[in-house]
Order: C-alpha cells, then structure tokens, then sequence
C-alpha cells in the first residue's frame, strides 16, 4: 500500500532525490567520504554552492542585480533579519497580514522600527487576499511585506502586487512551485523545507540597491552584506541541507521546469478542490479567488467525525491530515513531491468515507458518490 504523507514537516522530499542521497551518502561523487564529512570551504562544497546559485538564477531567471544568498533559521529569522537589514535610512515599513504566518512577520518586525498594518482582512478567520487598491501604504514607507501562501489558513496570492516601494515576499511555501517575475521584488525568502529542500536552509534573493549596513546591534550572522561578502559562509553551515537542495533543484529541472510544476501542481489541487465544491459533507472556507494551491484546509460537517476520519485516513495510508491547531479540522499539503496519485487517493477515501457516515439517504446535492475523480 502506497503511503502518503500530507503533512511533511521537516522535508518534503522527491523519492528520486532521497535514493541519491542514500547513494552517495558514503562516498560523495567517487571521493570516498560523505558530504556530511565534507569542510563546508573544500573545492567540491564550493562548486556545489555554485551550482546551487547557477541553478536557481536560471530556474527563477534572476536577474543580474540580484544576490542569492544561503542563510538560516527558517522564515522566522527573516522576520527579524528583514526589517533589521531594511529599517536604516527609513524607520517605516507596512505589512500585509493574509494569516499566522504574515502575522507572526508583523509582530517580529515590531521590535525594529515603525511598522504599520496596510490590510488585514477577516483579523480572525482569513479566507482571501485583499485587493492592493485597497492597502493602505504609507508614501515614505521602506518597503511593504507579505506572504504569498499561508500555509495554516490556506490563502495564497495567485498575483504579484504592483507597488511602487521595494516588495518583500515571504515565499517559504510555495517558491519553485511555479514561474514568478523575480524583478517585481526586492526580497524574497523562503525556508527549503516545503518545495525544494530540507530544514536548515534559508534561501534569500536580494535586489543589490538593498543592500546596506543593518541596525547597530545586528548580528553578524543576520547581516546581509556580511553574508554577501563570505559567499553565505560566515559560519559552518548545515551542509547536508544545502547539499538536498542542490539535489532537489536538479529535479525541478528534470520535471521540466517551474512551469511543468506549476501544471501539476494547480491538476492535483483541483483534483481536491472540485469534490469539495461537489459535497456539504465537506467544506473549504477560502474565496475560490484565494485557495492555495499547496495547502488545503477543509472540515467535515460533523466535527464529531474527525478523530474516526484522521483514524481511518491513516490506516489507508494517507497520513498527516490533522488540521493546524489554531483552525482544527484537516488540511491536505500538495507540495512539490505530493504526485496527482495521492491526491487522488485522498478524494477516492474523502468519498468512501462519506458514503459511510452521511445521514442522507438520497445522493448529496452535488452527487458526491457518483462525482468522477480524474485518473480513477
């Protein structure tokens, strides 16, 4: 029985990458040693770096003035690292607040200057991204930050917001899950661990007119220019991260590219999304405008059905579908490696299960039972 994992936490990985990585895990590329024995300054830790950077420039087409940098600590050290970093010449910045994530971005960079909430729809229950309009900007503000996809809430920004101050994006959950216009940013980030690596690695792309001595008590591990000038290596990184990376980013280009994902990834989303829109046995809260495309929150109409759901779905070999705590209910994580077979899976299970638990003795208004899942 195939097993599906909705839920990866620490990594996210393609099968492909996980066999090179055992296979190369006792002798890396004929040297006779692991790269987790490897100096992180060694000619071949270098050249891989340098992969890594040539292959994400031509992935994401970065442009020129743009440094790539390698850093740490998640997107929560960039909650800190950004306003740290951007908050000299100009103390101001506003923030858009979509969800948990973007919210937890505000309150960090709180502590760095003056910081001012531009939109916030639905404060408690966020279901969709609000119209750029209607964001209220502030005209000598030094940048506007948001998060492309909430991963808790299920909302994601399915455009670029055209402004005329720097942008900074936080992309942890959805960078290289399709094409996006690099040039339209100042900065974006994302943690590896959702699409193209594992925990450990912090990846920062930088529009190089941002880059400028931080606030006095930056530290230097948090400090762009600092990680500019050591090629990202002003302290021993957790290498084997870097080196999944660089293993994962192949894979994308093997797939085709961000645009062969972005295909896949809005076939196997739709896949769910269509059943849900079919049944009231099942419900997703966000505007149609809005659902991301990588995560995918729903509950069921009896709540009282969600211990025996999670139980059941777990036996069948779908695991990892506990809602976030905050929202309760279920959530589906689609990312990058999650195939259109296990989305199918889950909607194959998410109709025998309501077949065996609804009240209704006729077909559901939509005609759930007899819905036809692509590829079944």
């Amino acid at each position: 029985m195939p097993i599906y994992n909705f839920n990866p936490g620490p990594a996210m990985l393609p099968r492909e990458v996980l066999l090179q990585a055992q296979a190369e895990l006792l002798d890396y590329q004929g040297l006779g040693y692991s790269i987790l024995e490897m100096s992180h300054r060694s000619a071949p830790f270098e050249t891989l770096l340098e992969e890594m950077r040539n292959d994400i420039r031509e992935l994401l087409k970065v442009p020129g003035n743009y440094h790539i940098l390698f850093c740490h600590g998640g997107a929560r050290q960039q909650f800190a690292m950004v306003p740290m970093n951007l908050l000299t010449d100009n103390n101001k910045a506003d923030y858009v607040v979509t969800g948990a994530w973007s919210r937890m971005a505000f309150d960090e960079a709180k502590k760095y200057g003056d910081i001012h909430i531009a939109a916030e729809p639905n404060k408690s229950d966020f279901t969709y991204t609000p119209d750029p309009k209607t964001w209220n900007i502030r005209p000598d503000t030094a940048y506007v930050h948001y998060t492309s996809n909430e991963t808790i809430h299920g909302v994601q920004f399915h455009f670029t917001p055209n402004l005329k101050v720097p942008l900074i994006a936080d992309m942890s959950s959805d960078l290289f899950t399709r094409p996006i216009d690099v040039s339209r940013y100042g900065l974006i980030y994302a943690a590896a661990q959702k699409n193209f690596g594992a925990a450990g690695l912090t990846l920062v792309i930088i529009r190089e007119d941002l880059v400028k001595a931080p606030q006095a008590l930056t530290p230097g591990l948090m400090h762009y220019q600092k990680q500019i000038e050591t090629n990202s290596l002003y302290n021993t990184p957790p290498t084997f991260s870097w080196y999944l990376s660089a293993l994962y980013l192949k894979w994308i280009k093997a797939q085709g590219g961000l645009s062969a994902l972005e295909k896949r990834n809005k076939e196997k989303s739709k896949v769910l999304y269509d059943y849900i829109d079919s049944t009231s046995f099942y419900h997703n809260p966000v505007h149609k405008t809005a659902r991301s495309w990588m995560n995918a929150p729903f509950t069921l109409a009896k709540r009282e059905l969600d211990a025996t759901f999670l139980a059941e779905a777990t036996a069948a070999g779908l695991i990892g579908l506990k809602g976030h705590s905050s929202l309760g209910g279920m959530r589906a994580s689609l990312y990058n490696p999650m195939n259109i077979e296990g989305a199918q899976a889950l909607v194959k299970f998410m109709v025998q299960f309501e077949g065996k638990h609804s009240d209704s003795k006729k077909p559901a208004a939509k005609n759930t039972n007899q819905m036809q899942i692509p590829g079944l």
